[in-house]
């Protein structure tokens, strides 16, 4: 076979093709991830189901469930919900509709926790900040050193 004949744009395009198919077998989840990810979305209420968030397992780590959140001590709630509602002043934690909002947040992600929970082998659940998702809403995160 020769390969001086192949362009450098076919060589490119052959090394990112390689890329991706490698960043997908990394990524993809195990069988158990992908069953308990299934139970979320078969058993999940319409409002799980409707929430602007997907929570998802990420991966199984022995009986701990690892989820997806797109919260915690570092990005609060009220950040992440100005960007999912932006008619709601998330500033004001007096505010009605923002204490709504959040209340739903805590109800979908308390939901599909039990879900989760709910599944043979799975004890306890593990939140892990949903940093991709974050960054494509364009939510800045702290910088940890």
């Amino acid at each position: 076979m020769n390969f001086r004949g192949i362009k450098l744009w076919q060589w490119v395009l052959v090394v990112l093709a390689l890329l991706a198919a490698v960043d997908w077998a990394i990524q993809r989840p195990d069988p158990r991830t992908r069953e308990l990810n299934r139970m979320i979305e078969t058993q999940a209420s319409q409002k799980l189901r409707e929430y602007p968030y997907q929570f998802h397992v990420i991966r199984v780590e022995g009986d701990t469930a690892v989820m997806s959140t797109p919260r915690n001590f570092d990005v609060p709630a009220f950040r992440m919900l100005g960007v999912l509602y932006p008619d709601i002043n998330v500033k004001d934690h007096n505010n009605p509709a923002f204490i709504a909002v959040e209340r739903l947040l805590g109800q979908v992600q308390d939901e599909a926790k039990d879900i989760v929970l709910a599944q043979p082998g799975i004890r306890q659940v593990r939140w892990e900040l949903d940093k991709n998702w974050l960054q494509r809403k364009g939510i800045e995160m702290p910088l940890k050193p």
